[in-house]
């Protein structure tokens, strides 16, 4: 984490001279400004698909994502995320970085599903057709950038596999998966749990 020493200095030129108030009133003029009195993390030149900025954090402050996918009776797919020193933002939050807080972002092979203020979501059967697949969950704060840690997003991937519906057959769970968090390639350091077709092959 990167800290500025202008708004330590100005908190205390502010109680030595001014008092609360003069903070108060100097915080709010920042924030008219549009400069966030607390900056957190550092900007990289890095970007994601979208072309988000990554904002860098220390790995011992940073939020973190897993992610487990799992077929329902419905045909579709239940998602379900665990997260770390991270908490979802409501909606309509205003709209800067504040440590620990935003919002999550679902993919599917790439393609942006929808955005998460929640730990759970259904994904339509229409949405994972016939194959293998790649479910990303990737932590964002309030101000559209995306958490990063060692320059890589934070993010966690699942991967499934879909076949064609056998009649009368339940899904069923197998073993987990291999996923990813604060990592671009899809077979990496850590481990998240991922979910087999609706045949029980393991993904």
């Amino acid at each position: 984490m990167t800290w500025t020493r202008g708004p330590r200095t100005l908190l205390a030129v502010c109680v030595l001279l001014a008092g609360a108030a003069g903070c108060a009133s100097e915080e709010a003029r920042e924030r008219a400004s549009g400069a966030s009195p607390t900056p957190v993390g550092t900007l990289l030149e890095d970007r994601d698909s979208e072309g988000r900025p990554f904002r860098q954090m220390a790995r011992r402050d940073a939020p973190d994502v897993g992610i487990e996918v799992q077929p329902d009776a419905g045909g579709g797919w239940d998602v379900r995320l665990a997260v770390r020193k991270f908490r979802f933002s409501r909606a309509g939050a205003e709209g800067e970085a504040v440590a620990g807080r935003g919002l999550a972002h679902l993919y599917v092979d790439g393609r942006l599903v929808t955005r998460l203020r929640t730990t759970e979501y259904r994904l339509a059967a229409h949405l994972v057709p016939r194959g293998t697949h790649h479910v990303t969950a990737r932590l964002y704060a309030d101000d559209g950038t995306a958490w990063a840690v060692d320059g890589r997003p934070v993010e966690s991937t699942a991967d499934i596999t879909a076949s064609d519906p056998v009649p009368g057959a339940t899904p069923s769970v197998s073993a987990p998966g291999e996923a990813r968090t604060h990592s671009t390639d899809n077979r990496s350091r850590t481990r998240g749990r991922g979910s087999p077709d609706r045949a029980g092959k393991a993904s």
